[in-house]
């Protein structure tokens, strides 16, 4: 075990890359139990948490190392103000990008259709990053400023947890609605059946008082 940590901090410190898809593997499935759990699931859903895994391990970190480098090229110095520059830019470059391919992504590992991948987008996008852009240029200042470049994909991960939870709440309002429009379907099927009961006695009604006329 010792020297499998070994090897796994020397390929890391060589491949910065590596440590960030690690913790994303870990952290983004973790961020989905949990929001099951706090939400009060009777029972967890690890294959939605193995997507969120698959999801976050080999796609979110991946792209945010990529960002995070041209960031530091474009935007080498560390100063307050191109901390404020990075984060402001991402907001408008990296950040809507990777929420329209996480609710797309996801519902592709769902085997979902096109449309409803693009449906899904359309949905859910603006109100997500409404929030996001409240909180993320704030963690990412502080990540620009004060993390070394090596370690800033991790930094992220972490910062990610409670966010993570929040997409996946966002991405769960889907199943929510589909089970709240059975439940209605249900509803509104038995008070139909109740209507058309109540309907055919009504007319056996008249048609009793027709007859006694008769």
């Amino acid at each position: 075990m010792r020297i499998i940590l070994v090897k796994f901090r020397e390929v890391s410190q060589k491949y910065p890359i590596v440590r960030g898809m690690a913790s994303y593997t870990i952290i983004w499935p973790t961020a989905s139990l949990f929001q099951q759990k706090i939400t009060g699931r009777p029972e967890l859903n690890y294959t939605e948490a193995l997507r969120f895994s698959l999801y976050g391990g080999f796609f979110v970190a991946p792209t945010l190392y990529c960002w995070l480098r041209c960031a530091s090229h474009f935007w080498p110095k560390s100063d307050f103000k191109s901390a404020i520059t990075k984060a402001l830019v991402e907001q408008v470059t990296y950040s809507p990008t990777a929420m329209c391919c996480f609710f797309f992504g996801m519902n592709l590992l769902e085997q979902k259709s096109i449309s409803e991948c693009a449906e899904e987008v359309k949905q859910k996008f603006w109100p997500t990053y409404k929030v996001g852009v409240c909180i993320w240029p704030i963690l990412q200042t502080i990540n620009f400023v004060l993390i070394p470049e090596h370690n800033r994909v991790v930094y992220v991960s972490v910062c990610s947890f409670i966010w993570t939870s929040f997409l996946a709440y966002m991405k769960a309002l889907e199943a929510k609605r589909e089970q709240q429009g059975m439940a209605n379907d249900g509803t509104n099927e038995k008070e139909f059946l109740e209507n058309t009961q109540n309907a055919k006695s009504m007319i056996r009604s008249v048609e009793k008082s027709r007859s006694s006329s008769l």
